[in-house]
């Protein structure tokens, strides 16, 4: 009898009708996989192997818009999930139910976060780094399943940790190899990246709040290793150790089949040549990891980043991690045609015409992927880039410092000691690539002053370990302010350390003091005075927490929960940092 491994997760539900979704699982064997709705939905698919793993990505068809239904997992026949003594509710998909305009939409609800170690304390009392987010969430649903929920869960890197194993997993790290050859207690290959995912994905809480809330993900640094990317030296110096392409290929394997594949609709797997290929090969190991090996050696060979409509509010997921070009003099997060995508999709829309040029049929324009949302336009727009747009200022300022040192600005001497301090410092942000951070920067002005431009443009960031809220100042800006409402919003971490540093360090780059010496790297870096100006109008917080933006209309609320301990003894809970609201300004 064929055995549930991992999973469900339920990821793609369709906004577009509301009658379909994907469920992902792990079997223990080859098998035929099968949702079966409380209200006659369904699907099946048959089981695809990669290293000796087994995985299905199942469409389920039939749903009801606006409705909600339970569903079971079955393997070959028999229920594997949910398992006879859950202590949890149902799993469910809900879908939406499709509006004509802004004006009678339901309102769409998405939680966000990022940097989630997984490891379980060793003391079940005592979590030394605090109560997990996402358990806590997870807690407060099943406590109240009729209660609001978000309508997706956007996981926005560091899902699991390759370069800081729990010790569970170094101990099982040990009794299969020598630890002290490296990678010692790393990871080494997709064997042992799924362990990674088996001890984030089996903690009861976070496996039934995945199974019933749909998910969107992208990768960042420690989803890999630590400042992956950083620089041409740093991948010329990891490109040369023995382990380093075992743990690229198992890493960008590993992901595609865990994370990305579900951030796909069904038309897009449909039109995935790899993914037709590993789901009809014997053993689609080999198909897999050559096409990891050519997007490592190539960022613009394959598209991590991802847009999905949610009814009037659009997610551009953006990969900043391995669409990089780090050849020096031409270092830019995103590639030419990556970023040419990015604007394309933001704009389609948003510029008054719903492909994106006049005369374009509805979901034909230049970059369009996807279903064309109703009414030829869209209230929100959601950039999902694990690395923050708008720093606090005296980070910004070194990184730019560091970015013009190193291209040589001034001299030889400083571009070797500004490599260096770019390695150490994790001096590798949007703000370390100058001209892609003017071109984002562009794109948001352009979107936000379009004829259609969206009520809200929000920046959705993770990595920093902490969270806080940052306004552009556009008073500046040759061609006015958008119309757009404009925010970084940045949650970091979900369940991690906050170092004394980190919190020292963050508040110094938001104090005047931390402005006054950035404005000194700049003038020492020889930095072009920023187009752009900002300023903090949330935060800094530390700890546990997750954001949840709730958009209604052409309107907009933000909660902050941090995740506390009850003093008590009892379940942990989300207490709220931050409420905040703010509404359409356009004139359309």
């Amino acid at each position: 009898m064929a055995g549930l491994r991992l999973g469900p997760l339920l990821r793609h539900v369709d906004w577009e009708t509301g009658t379909g979704a994907t469920v992902w699982v792990e079997a223990d064997r080859p098998c035929e996989a099968e949702v079966r709705c409380a209200d006659g939905a369904g699907g099946t698919a048959r089981t695809w192997r990669i290293a000796g793993h087994h995985y299905a990505l199942i469409p389920v068809t039939g749903l009801r818009p606006g409705g909600e239904t339970a569903y079971r997992v079955l393997l070959d026949g028999e229920q594997v999930w949910p398992p006879p003594d859950s202590p949890f509710p149902d799993s469910t998909i809900r879908t939406p139910a499709p509006a004509a305009d802004s004006t009678n939409a339901a309102p769409v609800r998405v939680a966000f976060g990022s940097c989630r170690w997984a490891a379980p304390p060793s003391d079940a009392s005592h979590d030394p780094v605090g109560p997990d987010a996402l358990d806590t969430l997870a807690q407060a649903l099943a406590r109240a399943p009729e209660a609001p929920r978000p309508d997706v869960l956007v996981l926005l890197g560091d899902q699991v940790y390759a370069d800081e194993t729990s010790t569970e997993i170094r101990h099982w790290l040990a009794e299969r190899r020598d630890l002290s050859e490296p990678p010692g207690e790393q990871v080494a290959d997709y064997e042992e990246y799924t362990r990674l995912y088996y001890e984030s994905w089996l903690d009861p809480e976070v496996r039934w709040l995945l199974s019933t809330v749909p998910s969107c993900m992208i990768f960042d640094d420690h989803d890999v290793i630590d400042d992956w990317n950083t620089s041409e030296a740093w991948q010329r110096r990891m490109r040369a150790t023995p382990w380093w392409r075992e743990r690229i290929l198992s890493g960008l394997m590993s992901y595609w089949v865990h994370q990305h594949l579900g951030n796909l609709s069904p038309a897009e797997l449909a039109a995935d040549p790899l993914y037709a290929e590993v789901r009809a090969a014997e053993d689609g190991t080999e198909a897999l990891r050559e096409f990891a090996a050519r997007a490592d050696a190539d960022p613009g060979y394959t598209r991590w980043s991802y847009r999905r409509d949610f009814g009037r509010t659009r997610l551009l997921m953006i990969d900043t991690r391995a669409a990089r070009v780090l050849e020096e003099g031409r270092r830019a997060m995103l590639t030419d045609k990556e970023l040419a995508w990015v604007r394309e999709q933001a704009m389609d829309g948003a510029d008054g015409f719903p492909g994106g040029e006049p005369g374009d049929e509805p979901g034909e324009g230049p970059g369009r992927e996807g279903p064309t949302t109703s009414g030829g336009g869209y209230d929100h727009l959601l950039l999902g880039t694990s690395l923050p747009w708008l720093l606090p200022h005296f980070v910004h300022d070194v990184e730019a410092w560091n970015a013009s040192v190193c291209g040589g600005r001034r001299g030889g001497r400083w571009a070797r000691i500004g490599e260096d301090l770019r390695q150490r410092g994790d001096l590798e942000h949007w703000a370390a690539f100058p001209e892609s951070f003017d071109a984002l920067t562009d794109t948001i002005a352009a979107v936000g002053g379009a004829p259609g431009a969206p009520a809200t443009i929000s920046v959705l960031s993770g990595d920093v370990h902490h969270a806080y809220v940052a306004t552009p100042d556009w008073s500046r800006w040759p061609s006015g302010p958008p119309r757009s409402q404009v925010r970084q919003l940045t949650c970091s971490p979900v369940h991690n350390s906050i170092y004394a540093s980190i919190r020292l360090g963050f508040r110094f780059g938001w104090s005047a003091a931390g402005r006054a010496l950035g404005r000194a790297f700049r003038r020492h870096g020889r930095v072009p005075h920023p187009r752009l100006s900002w300023h903090k109008t949330g935060g800094p917080w530390f700890g546990n927490q997750l954001m949840t933006l709730t958009l209604r209309g052409r309107t907009a609320h933000l909660r902050l929960d941090q995740a506390q301990s009850d003093p008590s003894g009892g379940d942990a809970r989300l207490v709220a940092a931050l409420e905040t609201d703010w509404a359409d300004r356009s004139s359309r």
